[in-house]
């Protein structure tokens, strides 16, 4: 048997011959004693079939007209866990079992093995070996159980020489597709003799070699062992691994990652070579997923990890070649990390450059893409079942996290929390009694890797890649959010929801999960309601219902407000159902619509001095020296909240600084640069000054302000202030507290008022767990974008118009030619509010119908439904007329 025969025959395990009947003929010949490698490869024959059997039993031989009832791919095959899978093919093992042969459109895994397994019957049917062949085995590197950066360059120059890399294929296919060789491969360095290495390397050898003969062993001892993985992982018993990571920081693993990386830029340029660690990698997969699913191999040697950081340092891995197979089956292994493994690799890479963290987004961004593009997926057929979607998306977090991890961290300027607990319902009684106890009362959900690392997504100023990179526009597009978020609600190990991924998911799928909490919420209360009326014996109103005077919208709504957060603040998570009085509009959404738009008016008027507002940046800001007192700043937290519960639109101008401020962080420095640009910039020419900053500005650390009537009001940042001057070294604390004075101390319990008021009604949301500060904005305000060709293009036509009608075409026409104010106009006419919605206007539903023949009456609108009603008008210019007198002069509501 010569030196290249053997070393394909350890590439792969071996296969069994198949007889005419169809099941594997196997010789239980009992092995020599003076030939224990005869006796091994039995042992490594045996343990391929049972892996045969189980990939049989779990993966199917990919033929759909298959006829064997023990093959997945079979017609009426009961599936089965990973579990029953093991003893099931330990079973068909004993009994010779038909074995199918993969089907030739079956490819990955299967077709690897019988590939491999074909090599190996030849090398195997010559069983003797002398001790001059075990020479001539070593001399072609049959001896390397791992890999260094030396040896592989040692390897690559002899094969260069003789112009023939096959020995190189080989070496990579059997270290790259075995995890125990992977792990001890590319470790750093250690300041070891040259004998003390060569002495370690030998023990290492000899130690590999009886891992793998006891690893062979286990597979035909099953029937004595309990089921377990064909490949079960030794590493860790008495292995000098575990010393090896105490001594590494949390972020370190025992991999030369810069090693890695030149030997991955020196062999992918090679095709066949590059076929190898593809190759090896679809061997590797299934045994390293069912290492970490079944037998805990991370806790008893965390150097395991190594593998996976090798792995991922392979530019490659996005290609073509590797979406089919590898990389889906690598991606599950990842995802059964336990979690300290994946805060381990969150922190590891968060030490990688931008281009480094963007190579590892887009490697799973283009499986997820590749995936959801190749499968239709709909409601019978959803994506959240689709293993490998599922898993790219559990690694990519990971990645997420990393990016987080990596980029600008604030991790001090944390918002304190209410000290006063909002108040509970008066109905949690009766709620416990009915089986209706709220969820989440112990606060938001907070995600488990972001637990273990000890940091929020709002504690990253900047990430090293953008956010928007790390959402997936064709996901998005398939998600059935309804059955994603029931999965999401009932947290099932069995369906995976992408709302616990919002990273993910774009800000319009984000506010439909959303929508869809705070309407299961409404029809909750609604239900109580009903109920606690039947127990109470007293009608209950099952809505949050307003009566307002329009001339005194502000005093009626709020003192109800008032009321209702003081006798039993769960009223407000009802839905809202408003009435203006003398008026005869039923509000389904459209009077609820401009309610709001009337108060934010009134509340953010300077006259009423609630808030202050800046000519140049056109933002409000909450007033130092308002005489108001904090229950109002509460109800229009109450109102802001209300608005996102019940899906309207707010023209409200806010700083970034008001939204992370809700978020839980407090303002900095950097946040006056579009709170305050004008200080902003003063304070940055001050930190940037080269001269003397005492005797050139000469101030000090007394600041002073202006009130309502202009008065000038000092403060001292420091005790006694006044005469502390400023200078070069002291500077970066006086523009630090300067900014939280401005920011935070200054407004302190106008927004402490606020937020509780924003929390009585948000506090059971996802609201933050799904959501950015800049994305709570655009939830709030809507998009400042008007794209009316959007519009165009989803606007549905009812009555007897249709696209092509010449009305239709002539109302376009004449809504492209109105200015910017005559468009916010009409949408504030047609829908309630002059804003875009979440998405831009190409997700707002307008409906345009014929309402009769040519006529002097204006057009209509529904707000609730976004219907505009438009007579069919004899000329373009009657049109116009009629239609910008309606959207002008459109104020109040009535029965049509």
């Amino acid at each position: 048997m010569n030196s290249d025969e053997k070393e394909d025959c350890e590439c792969a395990p071996p296969q069994a011959e198949t007889s005419p009947a169809g099941g594997p003929y196997r010789e239980y010949e009992e092995p020599e004693i003076e030939n224990p490698e005869a006796s091994r490869m039995k042992r490594a024959a045996a343990k391929h079939l049972i892996e045969r059997y189980y990939h049989q039993l779990t993966e199917g031989c990919g033929n759909e007209s298959c006829s064997n009832s023990w093959c997945a791919s079979s017609v009426g095959f009961n599936r089965m866990d990973n579990n029953a899978a093991a003893v099931k093919a330990l079973e068909l093992y004993k009994v010779n079992a038909k074995l199918c042969d993969p089907h030739p459109s079956k490819k990955g895994t299967a077709s690897a093995y019988l590939e491999s397994s074909a090599h190996s019957n030849s090398a195997c049917s010559n069983r003797k070996m002398n001790h001059k062949d075990v020479h001539s085995v070593r001399d072609n590197f049959k001896d390397v159980n791992y890999l260094t950066e030396e040896k592989i360059y040692e390897i690559l120059d002899i094969c260069g020489e003789k112009e023939d890399y096959s020995p190189l294929i080989r070496v990579i296919g059997r270290v790259f597709s075995s995890a125990e060789g992977l792990v001890q491969s590319f470790r750093r360095s250690k300041p070891h003799t040259k004998e003390e290495l060569k002495s370690l390397q030998g023990k290492d050898e000899d130690k590999d070699e009886d891992e793998k003969e006891a690893a062979a062993c286990s597979a035909t001892a099953m029937e004595e062992d309990s089921p377990a993985s064909s490949s079960s992982s030794r590493l860790g018993e008495g292995s000098s691994g575990e010393n090896d990571v105490q001594k590494l920081a949390p972020d370190e693993v025992s991999v030369d990652i810069e090693a890695v990386r030149r030997v991955y830029e020196r062999l992918l340029s090679n095709e066949k070579i590059e076929a190898a660690f593809l190759n090896a990698l679809v061997y590797l997969s299934p045994n390293v997923e069912c290492d970490l699913t079944y037998h805990n191999v991370y806790s008893r040697d965390p150097n395991y990890l190594n593998l996976f950081v090798i792995v991922m340092e392979n530019s490659n891995l996005h290609s073509p070649e590797y979406l089919e197979i590898a990389l889906p089956q690598f991606c599950k292994a990842m995802s059964k990390l336990p979690l300290a493994a994946q805060a381990k690799l969150a922190r590891l890479w968060s030490h990688y450059s931008a281009e480094q963290i963007r190579r590892m987004v887009e490697t799973f961004q283009q499986l997820i893409t590749y995936k959801v593009i190749s499968n239709e997926f709909n409601s019978r057929n959803l994506v959240n079942d689709d293993d490998a979607v599922v898993a790219a998306t559990k690694c990519l977090k990971i990645v997420y996290y990393a990016n987080v991890l990596g980029g600008d961290l604030d991790m001090e300027h944390n918002e304190e929390e209410d000290e006063e607990p909002i108040p509970e319902s008066s109905e949690l009684t009766l709620q416990e009694l009915l089986g209706e106890e709220r969820r989440n009362k112990k606060g938001p959900r907070v995600d488990p890797l972001e637990t273990e690392l000890g940091i929020r997504t709002n504690d990253c100023r900047r990430p090293l890649v953008p956010f928007e990179e790390f959402v997936n526009e064709p996901l998005n597009e398939v998600l059935e959010m309804d059955k994603d978020y029931t999965f999401f609600k009932v947290e099932t190990e069995n369906k995976f929801s992408f709302m616990t991924c919002p990273f993910i998911l774009n800000a319009v799928t984000k506010n439909l999960g959303l929508y869809y909490d705070n309407r299961i919420r409404m029809y909750s209360e609604r239900r109580i309601t009903v109920l606690y009326s039947l127990v109470q014996g007293q009608q209950l109103n099952p809505y949050l219902r307003l009566k307002v005077r329009r001339d005194h919208i502000i005093d009626d709504a709020l003192v109800r407000l008032e009321m209702i957060a003081m006798e039993n603040p769960a009223d407000l998570k009802k839905q809202l159902y408003v009435e203006f009085e003398g008026e005869q509009g039923v509000d389904e959404g459209g009077v609820s619509k401009e309610f709001f738009q009337l108060v934010v008016e009134e509340i953010f008027n300077p006259d009423i001095g609630m808030f202050t507002y800046d000519e140049r940046t056109k933002m409000f800001w909450f007033n130092p020296s308002s005489f108001e007192n904090e229950g109002q700043y509460t109800l229009i937290g109450i109102v802001l909240g209300l608005a996102i519960y019940n899906n309207c639109i707010l023209d409200v101008h806010f700083p970034m600084v008001v939204y992370r401020k809700l978020m839980g962080k407090k303002g900095t420095f950097r946040d006056l640069a579009d709170a305050n640009p004008v200080l902003y910039q003063s304070l940055k020419e001050l930190l940037e000054y080269e001269g003397s900053v005492e005797e050139d500005m000469m101030i000090t650390f007394q600041i002073s302000q202006t009130d309502l009537f202009g008065n000038p009001l000092m403060y001292d940042l420091r005790e006694n202030g006044d005469k502390i001057p400023v200078t070069n070294e002291n500077r970066k604390e006086f523009v630090a507290q300067y900014a939280e004075y401005m920011l935070n101390k200054s407004v302190e319990k106008q927004f402490k008022a606020f937020r509780r008021g924003f929390h009585m009604v948000t506090n059971e949301s996802p609201l933050k767990y799904l959501f950015r500060p800049e994305e709570i904005e655009l939830l709030i305000c809507g998009s400042r974008n008007l794209d009316f060709l959007a519009l165009e293009e989803t606007t549905e036509y009812d009555g007897g118009y249709n696209r092509d009608s010449r009305i239709i075409k002539e109302f376009w026409e004449t809504l492209h030619s109105f200015g910017e104010e005559q468009k916010r106009l009409f949408l504030q006419f047609t829908t309630g509010t002059d804003r875009a919605p979440v998405g831009g206007l190409g997700k707002l539903k307008m409906i345009i119908a014929k309402n009769g023949p040519d006529t002097d009456r204006l057009p209509t609108s529904h707000t609730c439904f976004n219907v505009l009603l438009l007579p069919e008008y004899s000329s373009k210019e009657k049109l116009r007329e009629r239609l910008l007198k309606a959207i002008t002069y459109a104020k109040g509501f009535g029965m049509l």
